[in-house]
């Protein structure tokens, strides 16, 4: 039984204000696996004042510093590396092969990524007589989720401590074990004291206490739209920047030149890893009509594949969801596509055979799917693939870019120029030609209310920095 009975602020692990707990489930087993106390907003104040004493000195440390920092921070995460993959599996999980190759170097590469990202990032620029500054903009709160928990603290405490800003996180209270030991990392590293605040807690207290605080300057936020609209409104108040990165419903729009039986495949295995729980996954495939029982077909056989159960077993290849409303709330959408006319080919309502606890749901696929249906429109969070028919590239462009959101997207054809054509006409802040692979250093983030400001390598310094012309710093 793990307990999390104390904030981090100072450089010390403090006593909350009082003590109230939060039980944690291990959604595997749907029991309890450990307690979070909940901060509230006297616990906030004592964070913040922390952080904004400790921004007086550090926004002036010396680049050579700031990388000597975040070098210690790797060090002291590879010696972890292992637990961290275990407790992330314990808190969401993830199966051990995904934590272990994924979630948990995830962390390390955002620290190494700001690293390389540092080293000759440019702070100025000269023209003429006039110098252009980019300074750290302060205290920073951050707001991070459950679904790739220590993926979003290090993709944001890394470009804040490159930048030179200081920082409160309120990490998810679902998954806050990966946070309790990044922050143990954080400290052996020798991060200066104040430089990074924990505080556990909840949304409509400690997320709600941080936002609207006077002495933050800036919100990051990670989580859902609903989430990072209410965040952005409370935090208009004083008038700081937020940067978001929120929800998706991602177009994989599968071009009639393509290799349908390999990229079928592929496309809607992929939606399937980390129980569907990613706000880029590409949950909406577009095939020709024409196309569509054999994409079915395809896809149905592609997840009958996937191995779901306890995610502490090598073979699992799916886990659980990550937490009990999530898991209704899957439930729900599955029961609502059929009650809507789509074409279940795979998976559905109820548990899998061989999970009669735990929040795990099956690997669902649907055919047939017409893009007004609420499943083509919003976001499921869950592992559901809605497979939807076009006529001609226009038409898949144009129910590709018809959605609220416009974080992720894809395009497979197998002439190349064609699919960059395509790409370049999809409304959404990353496009995935051929099944390319991710890149770290590259800016993560996305159009319209997928959120705004970039994450990731030397774009995510961007939002960490304020602009500062000096007329005549330059003068003879």
């Amino acid at each position: 039984m793990r307990t999390l009975h104390k904030h981090y602020i100072g450089g010390e692990w403090v006593d909350a204000n009082s003590f109230s707990v939060r039980d944690i489930t291990n959604p595997a087993t749907a029991r309890k696996s450990g307690e979070m106390v909940l901060g509230n907003a006297a616990d906030v104040d004592r964070a913040v004042a922390a952080a904004r004493a400790a921004f007086e000195t550090f926004q002036f440390v010396s680049r050579e510093d700031r990388l000597e920092i975040l070098q210690n921070l790797v060090a002291e995460y590879q010696k972890r590396m292992a637990e961290m993959a275990e407790v992330i599996t314990l808190e969401m999980g993830a199966p051990k092969f995904l934590a272990t190759r994924a979630h948990a170097p995830a962390g390390v590469g955002h620290l190494m990524a700001a690293i390389e990202a540092l080293k000759n990032y440019s702070f100025f620029e000269d023209r003429g007589p006039t110098r252009i500054a980019k300074e750290p903009i302060g205290v920073v709160g951050m707001i991070t989720p459950w679904n790739w928990p220590i993926n979003q603290i290090a993709c944001k405490v890394a470009p804040a401590i490159a930048t030179g800003c200081t920082m409160v996180l309120k990490p998810s209270e679902v998954a806050p074990y990966s946070a309790q030991l990044f922050t143990e990392i954080v400290h052996a590293a020798g991060v200066p004291a104040g430089v990074y605040n924990l505080v556990y807690g909840e949304g409509q207290s400690v997320g709600e206490a941080l936002s609207g605080h006077p002495g933050v300057d800036m919100m990051s936020v990670t989580g859902s739209t609903r989430m990072g609209a209410a965040v952005q409104a409370n935090a208009a108040k004083t008038i700081k920047r937020v940067a978001q990165e929120l929800g998706g419903k991602s177009a994989n729009i599968v071009l009639d030149d393509a290799d349908l039986e390999a990229v079928v495949a592929r496309e809607a295995a992929s939606v399937m890893r980390n129980t569907g729980q990613t706000c880029t996954a590409l949950t909406r495939m577009l095939v020709p009509h024409s196309r569509m029982d054999e994409a079915a077909a395809i896809a149905a056989q592609a997840v009958s594949t996937v191995v779901t159960g306890d995610p502490n077993k090598d073979e699992t290849t799916m886990g659980p969801i990550a937490h009990e409303a999530q898991f209704h709330k899957v439930g729900e959408m599955i029961q609502t596509g059929i009650n809507e006319g789509a074409r279940l080919v795979a998976g559905g309502p109820g548990r899998p055979d061989g999970c009669p606890e735990g929040f795990f749901v099956k690997p669902t696929v649907f055919a047939d799917v017409k893009p007004e249906m609420t499943i083509a429109r919003e976001e499921v969070f869950g592992p559901v693939l809605s497979i939807i028919g076009y006529k001609d590239e226009d038409e898949a462009v144009r129910i590709a870019n018809d959605s609220l959101y416009g974080l992720s997207g894809a395009v497979q054809s197998k002439d190349h120029a064609r699919a960059q054509r395509v790409a370049a006409r999809m409304r959404t802040g990353m496009v995935y030609i051929n099944g390319a692979a991710g890149d770290i250093s590259a800016p993560f983030g996305g159009y319209k209310q997928s959120g705004n400001g970039r994450e990731w390598g030397d774009h995510a310094f961007a939002d960490f920095l304020e602009v500062k012309s000096i007329l005549g710093h330059n003068a003879s």
